[in-house]
C-alpha cells in the first residue's frame, strides 16, 4: 500500500518536473522569434504586430535580463502601432464606436509604456471619435446621447470650441434657454481669446435671434416680465432694430411710456428701410406719446405710422385723439 501511495507521489513530481521545465524552457530565441514576427507584419497587419510585440514583452519577463533588450524595443514600438490602429480606423471612417475603442487602447498603451507623445497623438483621435458619434446622434435629434459624447469629448479637452457650440445648438433645439445661455456664452468667451471676430459675431447672433424669439414669444402670451427678461438676454449680444420693437412694445404695454419711447427711437435710428418699414416704430412711439399725455406728437407719430399693417390702426388712434 506504501509502494502505491510513493509511486503516485513520484509520478506527481515527475508531471510537475516536467511542466517547470517547459516553463523554464523559454529562451531568448523564442523572444528574437516573436520579435521578428512582430517587425515583420509591422506594415501589413497592425493587429498581428501588436501580438507579437505583447507577447514578446510576456516571454521577456519569463526570460530575464538576456531579453530585457528586445522587451524596451517592443515597448518602444508599441504605443506607435496602437496609435496607427486607432488612426486607421479613423482614416477609413469606420463606426465612430469602433474608433473609440481603438483610440483607449492606444491611450492605455502610451501610459502603460510611458510614451506621453503617443498618448496625445491617441487622445486627438479619441476626441475625434467622441466629436463623430456625438455629430451622428445630434443628425438623428438623439440630443441626450449626442450630449453624453460631447461631454465625453469635453472631458478630455475642453477647449474643443466645435463641442461647446454643438452642445448650445443642442439646448436650443431643447428649448432650455439656461443651458443655452452658459454655453453659447463660454463659445463666445472662447473666440474671443481667439481673435476669431467672425465666430463671436455668428455666435451672437444666435443667441440674439433665439432669447428675441423667446421675448416676443412671450409678450404675445401676455407674460410680460418674462418677455423683458428674454428681451435683456437678446440685448447682452447687440443691437438690432426689431429687438427695440419688441421692447417698445412691451414697455408701453406696461405703462413704462418713457422706455416705450426710448426703444421706438432706438428702433427709428436704426432702420434704413422706406415709410412701411419705418411705420411699426412710428406706432410704438406714437402709442408711449399717447400714454405721457403728448398729443400733438402722438398725432405727428400716427400720421408716420399709416403704412402697411399699421395704416388703419394708426387712423383709428388719430381719429380717437381728433388729430387735424
Amino acid at each position: 500500500m506504501k509502494m502505491k501511495i510513493m509511486r503516485k507521489i513520484a509520478g506527481i513530481l515527475i508531471v510537475s518536473a516536467i511542466i517547470g521545465a517547459n516553463l523554464n524552457a523559454q529562451t531568448r530565441n523564442d523572444v528574437i522569434n516573436a520579435y521578428n514576427e512582430g517587425a515583420k507584419t509591422m506594415q501589413t497587419d497592425v493587429k498581428t504586430a501588436i501580438e507579437s510585440f505583447e507577447k514578446v514583452i510576456v516571454l521577456s519577463d519569463q526570460v530575464g535580463e538576456t531579453a530585457a533588450d528586445l522587451k524596451q524595443k517592443a515597448v518602444q514600438v508599441l504605443p506607435g502601432l496602437y496609435v496607427k490602429l486607432a488612426s486607421t480606423s479613423l482614416s477609413e471612417k469606420k463606426p465612430a464606436p469602433e474608433t473609440i475603442k481603438a483610440a483607449k487602447k492606444a491611450v492605455a498603451a502610451a501610459e502603460k509604456y510611458g510614451s506621453a507623445t503617443n498618448k496625445e497623438s491617441a487622445s486627438k483621435i479619441l476626441v475625434q471619435g467622441y466629436y463623430n458619434l456625438g455629430t451622428e446622434f445630434y443628425t438623428k435629434k438623439d440630443y441626450a446621447n449626442a450630449l453624453l459624447a460631447f461631454d465625453s469629448l469635453l472631458v478630455i479637452n475642453p477647449a474643443y470650441l466645435n463641442a461647446i457650440y454643438n452642445k448650445a445648438l443642442i439646448f436650443r433645439s431643447q428649448n432650455n434657454a439656461t443651458a443655452f445661455e452658459q454655453n453659447i456664452d463660454l463659445f463666445i468667451e472662447k473666440v474671443k481669446s481667439n481673435n476669431d471676430s467672425l465666430k463671436v459675431k455668428q455666435a451672437s447672433k444666435l443667441a440674439l435671434e433665439y432669447f428675441r424669439a423667446s421675448g416676443s414669444q412671450a409678450n404675445q402670451a401676455n407674460k410680460l416680465d418674462e418677455a423683458i427678461v428674454m428681451l435683456n438676454k437678446a440685448a447682452k449680444y447687440g443691437d438690432d432694430k426689431d429687438l427695440f420693437y419688441y421692447f417698445a412694445d412691451v414697455y408701453n404695454k406696461q405703462k413704462n411710456f418713457n422706455s416705450g419711447a426710448e426703444y421706438a427711437q432706438k428702433g427709428l435710428a436704426l432702420e434704413t428701410g422706406g415709410a412701411e418699414a419705418k411705420a411699426k416704430f412710428y406706432f410704438q412711439l406714437a402709442m408711449a406719446q399717447v400714454g405721457k399725455g403728448q398729443t400733438a406728437d402722438a398725432c405727428a407719430s400716427f400720421k408716420n405710422a399709416m403704412y402697411g399693417a399699421f395704416a388703419e390702426p394708426s387712423k383709428v388712434q388719430r381719429t380717437n385723439l381728433k388729430c387735424q
